[in-house]
């Protein structure tokens, strides 16, 4: 990461580069303790009434971009939304892209594994390759999600036409 950056620094709501030009396509460099920061940061926006558990999360996207979303709860327990899908949701809504490395935080702001739905999400956004602060360190979504079903079996699944 570039020294000038930070992802605490977010005046054009992640569409600005995590250290790189947007246009480029790369695996920048982590700081991971500026990354977990901003999912704390974010963390204090989640809505989480019900289980009183805000969970906060930020990613850096191939092209250097600073993406982030918290779990949003609903009274209706099984419809709330995960830190992850909010996330994926900026990811898409700022243009796509690959995740190449996620910082996911509890209350207590320090790493949380997310759970098999959220691994999902971060495999299909992110790849083998994406690179996930543990509270084991970091470690790529392979390990996280050993023989992940993806897109790609899908494709090898589907009956001839």
């Amino acid at each position: 990461m570039a020294p000038e950056s930070s992802p605490a620094h977010d005046a054009n709501q992640g569409q600005e580069g995590y250290g790189a030009e947007p246009a480029a396509r790369h695996t920048p460099e982590v700081d991971w303790e500026a990354l977990r920061a901003k999912a704390v940061e974010i963390m204090g926006r989640a809505y989480a009434p019900y289980s009183r558990f805000p969970v906060g999360v930020a990613g850096i996207v191939d092209d250097g971009r600073l993406v982030w979303g918290c779990n949003v709860e609903n009274a209706a327990y099984g419809v709330a939304l995960c830190a992850e899908c909010g996330l994926v949701s900026h990811l898409h809504a700022t243009g796509g892209g690959r995740l190449v490395a996620v910082s996911c935080v509890g209350r207590d702001g320090e790493p949380l594994m997310p759970c098999g739905r959220c691994r999902q999400l971060l495999w299909e956004n992110g790849g083998p390759t994406c690179l996930l602060l543990t509270p084991e360190g970091v470690l790529p979504m392979s390990e996280l999600l050993p023989q992940a079903f993806g897109p790609d079996n899908l494709s090898i699944a589907a009956p001839p036409a």
